[in-house]
């Protein structure tokens, strides 16, 4: 009985959706993806748009460009203000003015549509590492500088720049080596790294038993219930979550139809699918909180990259 409910309200959200839709023209949306492809924030772009698509009663074409300031800045420039032209926006987007000459501003030169999710980030070790806690690979980093070596996938990225603030903030040297989560993986194995930090791609090492998940990063504890940095006495709060935003000027009346019918595929049980999937994290903001939120976020980037790898400019 349940069940049929949860179809009657989706199939009244999408006569609603496709009803509000009408005030575009009939030409697709495209939705802006600055991502490599294959990698999760393209899947899960990917997914959302085609959920998304049923309740605008129109295509959302996805176009993907690879990472850089770049692409943003095209956007900013050349999309259309009309809202048939949209962007995925990530945390990137406040760190890449404070380490290139951009001509663009995260905040200033975007309407912000609504806040999706979030990806989650921890550390793990082998299932028979000595290390127990993030507490006792703390104390080994200081009994042992420039001892402690874990890999990661991208200097500069969330998961980089959260064990960097984490080495900050209790006065100890950690050493990183960079590649793919593949190649990561097998250096722990084989005990050339002591511990990997990085997104949830480590969720199937885990559910295994192969690793075993030592602390998270995000303000709440995983399904996997290690404890978050903030439990375990360190003050260390990152994510990385995505949203929707579209080039500065767009009439209100056609983001609120943008919001609400991406509001509407937020409660479609194919996007419920999708979040399990990328072991993401639900994190629903307004246009209005989310563009808030975007000013504080864009200070807060500039202080956590000015104590970890630096300012490139100021």
């Amino acid at each position: 009985m349940i069940g049929a409910i949860r179809l009657l309200v989706v199939a009244i959200a999408l006569v609603a959706g496709n009803a509000a839709a009408q005030g575009f023209t009939s030409n697709p949306l495209t939705l802006l993806c600055n991502c490599l492809p294959g990698s999760v924030t393209h899947l899960y772009a990917q997914g959302f748009a085609k959920i998304a698509a049923k309740y605008l009663g129109k295509p959302v074409n996805l176009e993907l460009a690879s990472p850089g300031g770049g692409v943003t800045r095209r956007f900013v420039e050349s999309a259309t203000r009309d809202g048939h032209s949209l962007f995925v926006h990530s945390i990137n987007a406040f760190r890449i003015p404070y380490q290139e000459n951009v001509s663009w501003h995260p905040v200033k030169d975007f309407t912000y549509v609504i806040a999706l999710a979030r990806f989650e980030f921890g550390v793990v070790v082998k299932a028979d590492s000595k290390f127990r806690t993030i507490g006792d690979v703390v104390e080994y980093a200081r009994a042992n500088p420039s001892k402690f070596v874990y890999a990661t996938s991208s200097h500069g990225q969330t998961q980089h720049l959260a064990m960097e603030d984490l080495a900050y903030k209790t006065g100890v040297r950690f050493v990183s080596v960079h590649g793919t989560f593949e190649q990561s993986a097998r250096a722990l194995a084989e005990g050339r790294v002591m511990a990997i930090a990085e997104s949830t791609v480590w969720g199937p090492y885990v559910d295994s038993g192969a690793f075993r998940l030592l602390v998270t990063f995000g303000e709440a504890r995983s399904r996997w219930k290690a404890p978050t940095a903030r439990e375990s006495g360190f003050d260390v709060l990152t994510y990385s979550p995505v949203g929707i935003v579209a080039p500065k000027g767009v009439d209100p009346a056609r983001v609120k139809i943008l919001h609400d019918a991406f509001n509407r595929a937020l409660d479609d049980p194919e996007y419920d699918r999708l979040l399990r999937q990328f072991e993401m994290v639900d994190w629903y903001k307004s246009g209005d909180d989310y563009a808030d939120w975007a000013v504080d976020q864009f200070e807060f980037q500039r202080a956590l990259l000015k104590r970890t790898i630096g300012l490139k400019r100021n």
